[in-house]
């Protein structure tokens, strides 16, 4: 498929894992790929790896709001237009209440929900422009309960709430806006999860999903380029949950 010839795509975090692969999916579809991330050792093997010309990195941190608009700025610059968006960059982690540090609430929030906020409100002027759209990275954790991943589920939940706001907001202006909530992923992130010491693991258990094995980051990536792409342009405001069954009941 070809669904993104002449389109520009900018994609967060995409220095491994799922950001990586929806970075490579775009450019196997055509699409020149502005990627950026925090890693600069990842985000240039990123680049080693895409498929097409004409592409764009710049290292990001999606935290501080000058750095989303400069970013932007520079994606605009290099590439002349901006299509899509993908707001991926993000990190995990669990913890007992008692040990989440003010540093880390603070860190969590900033780089899982500021970031994509920061980052939406830099690209809409573009995207109203091109009638483009913008899909954003939740979690399972955005609709369910998760045991220590307070700050976790309530950063991926204020996205969730973010999208379906900005949804509605611009719908009448020709821009949609839609997440992508996915359960246990095969990714770095997920083989380096911490486990607090003496866990319930009655409560670990509803974390299981029903379909094993775990997801790969391209399946979670064909979902966004879906989601990006013309044939969901009746879609908007939508929170795709990709969990193999975890939170069907």
């Amino acid at each position: 498929m070809r669904r993104f010839d002449g389109k520009v795509v900018m994609v967060t975090g995409a220095g491994s894992g799922i950001g990586r692969a929806t970075a490579l999916r775009f450019a196997s579809e055509g699409a020149r790929v502005s990627a950026s991330d925090v890693n600069a050792e990842g985000l240039a093997a990123t680049m080693g790896m895409l498929d097409g010309a004409g592409h764009h990195s710049r290292v990001v941190d999606v935290s501080q709001a000058q750095a989303c608009r400069d970013a932007v700025a520079a994606t605009v610059a290099a590439c002349g237009r901006l299509d899509v968006l993908c707001n991926i960059a993000g990190f995990a982690g669990a913890y007992h209440l008692h040990e989440v540090t003010d540093e880390f609430w603070q860190r969590m929030i900033a780089v899982n929900l500021s970031g994509v906020f920061f980052m939406c409100q830099a690209a809409m002027p573009h995207l109203l422009q091109t009638k483009g759209n913008i899909v954003n990275m939740a979690s399972s954790a955005a609709i369910v309960g998760q045991v220590y991943n307070a700050a976790y589920c309530a950063s991926k939940g204020g996205v969730n709430m973010l999208t379906k706001a900005l949804a509605v907001e611009f719908a009448s202006r020709g821009v949609r806006v839609n997440a992508v909530c996915p359960g246990g992923v095969n990714t770095a992130l997920t083989q380096s999860f911490r486990v607090p010491e003496n866990p319930d693991l009655a409560l670990f258990s509803r974390l299981s999903s029903l379909v094993q094995p775990m997801a790969e980051p391209g399946e979670i990536a064909g979902a966004v380029a879906y989601l990006a792409s013309d044939e969901a342009r009746f879609i908007t405001g939508d929170s795709l949950t990709i969990d193999g069954g975890q939170t069907a009941s």
